[in-house]
């Protein structure tokens, strides 16, 4: 079967490939903290249906403890390099078999490979304190290669340390009217485009989640990134085809080697 992929909302998407579910940054909230769920509705247990669930780094909005616990009993679950001593609720999913991973690392599943690679981006789990885990990015490839970025920023290496993929879903937005350093916008997310030279990309981390009483501050940047991404893909990335996906919504992009 040709690599299928879902976007449930924020950093949350399925990758099916070669008959293995991989599942990214699950969030399957109504709400968190300050931030509510503006618009898809929230996914259904189907999604929660994993071969193996990745993690790109600490934050709440990518790390949720009680979506995790969601997933079936046995699930693989690939998370940063110290998680659990950071998270002391990862430690309580003992449902789930968790891996700590780092870049370079590689984990076989069904014969499909989920490789993790750099991130640029805050790891920690609160706004201050240690850096204990790195924030990750992950490539799984299959009968396709596709990246996963989590969060992160721009890098030098970006290329080379992510490899040569099939398809990229990439970050344009977030949860609030002001991107801090370390994210890509979709100005930044069509830079990576061109570096990364992939045959296809889906904007995702954006148009999902917004603060509580901010609906009229900047709603630009809830609403349009998506649409700006595929504008300015078009212009610095002309030869990738970007799927700009509605929530719940899935693609199967052409794969040629």
């Amino acid at each position: 079967m040709p690599v299928e992929i879902t976007w449930w909302g924020h950093a949350t998407c399925t990758v099916e490939d070669a008959n293995v579910r991989v599942l990214t940054d699950p969030l399957f909230a109504r709400r968190l903290a300050h931030l509510r769920r503006r618009r898809g509705v929230l996914p259904p247990p189907d999604a929660w249906r994993a071969d193996v669930a990745v993690v790109s780094h600490l934050h709440a909005d990518h790390l949720h403890v009680p979506s995790l616990a969601r997933l079936a009993p046995g699930t693989r679950l690939l998370v940063p390099r110290g998680a659990p001593r950071a998270v002391p609720g990862l430690r309580r999913l003992t449902h789930l078999r968790i891996s700590e991973v780092e870049p370079g690392e590689v984990t076989s599943v069904r014969g499909v490979r989920i490789r993790a690679v750099p991130a640029r981006h805050d790891g920690r789990r609160l706004p201050v304190g240690r850096h204990r885990s790195p924030a990750l990015g992950f490539v799984v490839e299959g009968e396709a290669r596709t990246y996963f970025a989590g969060d992160t920023g721009l890098f030098e290496d970006m290329a080379r340390e992510v490899g040569p993929v099939d398809v990229a879903l990439l970050p344009v937005g977030g949860w609030g009217p002001y991107l801090g350093e370390g994210h890509l916008d979709a100005g930044r997310a069509a830079e990576a485009l061109a570096r990364l030279g992939p045959g296809s990309a889906v904007p995702v981390h954006y148009g999902t989640y917004w603060p509580i009483g901010m609906d009229a501050v900047r709603p630009h940047e809830f609403h349009a990134p998506g649409e700006e991404f595929v504008r300015l893909a078009a212009l610095r990335a002309p030869g990738v085809t970007v799927h700009r996906l509605d929530h719940g919504e899935s693609v199967r992009p052409e794969v040629v080697r």
